[in-house]
C-alpha cells in the first residue's frame, strides 16, 4: 500500500538522509517568470544602480488567515515579539519546533483587524495550516498555492500579483506613478498609492539601503500595472527582472531562504507528520552538497544560526520557547557571507573544457544551487566541520561568487576557510547532480550583507590594494 502521510513516507524509506539527498524533484523552481528580460547582469546591476522590478507573483504561497483568533495563532506559533504589531505593518514571520528548531520563514502582513496573509515558502504555511487544524484556533484559511513548477503550457493563475521596485532610482519612479510625493514610511509598514487609476496597497521595503516598495493586487490586472511601472521608469534606467537573476540578490542582502524544515523526527512532531501529505514539500524535497550525516537532525538549524536571533522575544508563549530559552545566543553559530577564492573559482569553471582532467561539480550562474535546501561542508584548515554554506552563487556587482553559510561563533570576519564544493563518490542520484569530482575552494568569511573586506587583511595576491 503506497504511502499516504509523511510519516508513512519516511517508515517506508528508512534512512531520511539517504531519501532527501536522492530526491528526484530537482532544484528550487522559480516559476512563470521568463528567467531573462535583458540579461541576468544587467539585471543584477540594475538593483544596485538604478531601478529593478521583480515580479513575486509565483513562486511563493499566498495563505490567507481570518478569523478572530488569527492573531493568536500567529503570536503562538512564532518567535518575534507581538507587541507593537497593528493593522497595516507586517512581519518576518519565525516559527519553530517544540525542540526550538526553525521550520521556515516568511512575510506576514497585517490586512485588517482581523485578516492576516502569509506570503513565502511551503513549509511555514504547512505549520500554519496544521496549527490552525488542530489547535482549537477559530479562524478560516484560505490557501493560494504557489504557481507549479512547470505548467506545461497549461495557464496559471493567482489570487494576486505581487511586485516590488527596488534600487537607488525606486522612489523617484514610484512618486512619478503615484502623481506626486509619497511619504517614506518606516520599514516593514504599509499603506496605499496610485498607479494607473488605481488603488495599490504597498509594503515599505528597501535593498542596500534604498527606499523601495513592495506592492500587489487584483490578478487580472497585473499587465496593466507591469506596464505602467515599466513606462513611468524608462528615463531612471529601470529594468524587468527575470527569474534567473531574481533569487541571487539575496546573496547580497543576506537572507537564507531554505533551510531544511525541522519537522523529520520527535515525538512532539509525529502528528504533524501524519498531517502532512505523502506529496507535501517536506515529503519531496532535496538535500544537496557534501554535508552528509546520517542523523537527519545535524541538518537543522535554530533561529541565531540564521542570523534570526534578534527576533527571539521571549514575551509570550510560543512553540519552542522553552527550549531556546536553554540555549546561550553567544555559543551559537553565526551567519555570515563567504568570498569565494577567484582562482579555485576558475579552475572549477575549467574543469567544463578539459575533457581530460577532474571534473568538478558544475557551478551555474548567477545562482548554483541545485536542491531544495543546500548544505556544503565548510572546514578550517585542519579539515574540521566548522559551518555549512547554505545558499550559492555570483554577484555581477561585486564581481565575486558568493554563499551565505553558518559558522563557528569564533571565528572572525577575516579568517579563510573553505567549501567543500561538489558531493562525495561523484554525486547523488538526484537529477541535477552529474558525476564529479568534490574541490575544496578557499573562501574569506565576510559581513552580511555583504561588502568587500578591506583588501590589506589577505594575502597579496587576492584582494590586496595596489
Amino acid at each position: 500500500m503506497s504511502a499516504k502521510n509523511l510519516e508513512q513516507v519516511l517508515a517506508a524509506a528508512g534512512n531520511t538522509v539517504d531519501m532527501l539527498r536522492n530526491s528526484q524533484l530537482g532544484a528550487y523552481v522559480y516559476p512563470v517568470v521568463a528567467p531573462e528580460f535583458h540579461n541576468w547582469r544587467d539585471e543584477q546591476w540594475a538593483w544596485q544602480h538604478s531601478a529593478v522590478l521583480f515580479d513575486q507573483s509565483h513562486h511563493m504561497v499566498n495563505l490567507y488567515i481570518r478569523g478572530k483568533d488569527a492573531l493568536r495563532l500567529l503570536t503562538e506559533t512564532m518567535i518575534n515579539s507581538p507587541k507593537g504589531w497593528a493593522v497595516n505593518k507586517a512581519k518576518q514571520y519565525v516559527p519553530t519546533t517544540p525542540y526550538g528548531h526553525v521550520i521556515g520563514d516568511g512575510i506576514i502582513f497585517w490586512l485588517a483587524e482581523e485578516e492576516f496573509v502569509y506570503v513565502g515558502r511551503a513549509p511555514a504555511s504547512n505549520w500554519l495550516r496544521f496549527q490552525a487544524a488542530t489547535g482549537g484556533y477559530d479562524v478560516e484559511l484560505e490557501l493560494d498555492d504557489r504557481s507549479p513548477m512547470r505548467p506545461m503550457g497549461k495557464p496559471v493563475t493567482r489570487s494576486c500579483w505581487r511586485f516590488q521596485i527596488q534600487g537607488p532610482k525606486a522612489w523617484a519612479i514610484i512618486e512619478k506613478l503615484h502623481g506626486g510625493p509619497l511619504e517614506q514610511l518606516r520599514f516593514f509598514n504599509m499603506s496605499t498609492m496610485n498607479i494607473a487609476g488605481k488603488t495599490i496597497r504597498t509594503l515599505r521595503h528597501g535593498m542596500s539601503g534604498a527606499p523601495g516598495l513592495e506592492i500587489w493586487g487584483p490578478y487580472e490586472e497585473q499587465e496593466e500595472v507591469r506596464a505602467a511601472i515599466l513606462e513611468a521608469g524608462k528615463e531612471f534606467g529601470i529594468v524587468p527582472c527575470g527569474s534567473r537573476a531574481y533569487p541571487s540578490n539575496t546573496l547580497e542582502s543576506g537572507w537564507i531562504p531554505s533551510p531544511l524544515p525541522a519537522i523529520y523526527t520527535g515525538d512532539k512532531l509525529k502528528s504533524y507528520r501524519e498531517w502532512l501529505g505523502a506529496d507535501s514539500y517536506e515529503a519531496t524535497g532535496s538535500i544537496g552538497g557534501s554535508f552528509v550525516s546520517d542523523n537527519i537532525e545535524d541538518y537543522y538549524l535554530n533561529p541565531w544560526e540564521l542570523g534570526y536571533g534578534p527576533f527571539v522575544k521571549f514575551d509570550h508563549d510560543f512553540h519552542g520557547r522553552e527550549a531556546l530559552e536553554a540555549l546561550n545566543p553567544a555559543e551559537q553559530r553565526a551567519k555570515v557571507t563567504l568570498a569565494w577564492h577567484p582562482d579555485d573559482m576558475a579552475r572549477i569553471m575549467a574543469s567544463l573544457f578539459d575533457p581530460d582532467g577532474d571534473q568538478y561539480k558544475f557551478f551555474d550562474v548567477p545562482l548554483a544551487n541545485y536542491a531544495s535546501s543546500n548544505y556544503d561542508r565548510v572546514v578550517d584548515a585542519g579539515g574540521r566541520t566548522v559551518g555549512l554554506s547554505m545558499f550559492t552563487g555570483y554577484s555581477f556587482n561585486e564581481k565575486q561568487a558568493l554563499s551565505l553559510a553558518t559558522v563557528d561563533h569564533e571565528i572572525p570576519v577575516g579568517t579563510e576557510l573553505r567549501v567543500v564544493w561538489g558531493e562525495e563518490n561523484g554525486g547523488t542520484r538526484k537529477t541535477t547532480v552529474e558525476r564529479h569530482k568534490q574541490i575544496e575552494v578557499r573562501a574569506v568569511v565576510s559581513p552580511v550583507p555583504y561588502s568587500r573586506v578591506a583588501r590589506e587583511t589577505y594575502a597579496e595576491g587576492w584582494r590586496t590594494q595596489r
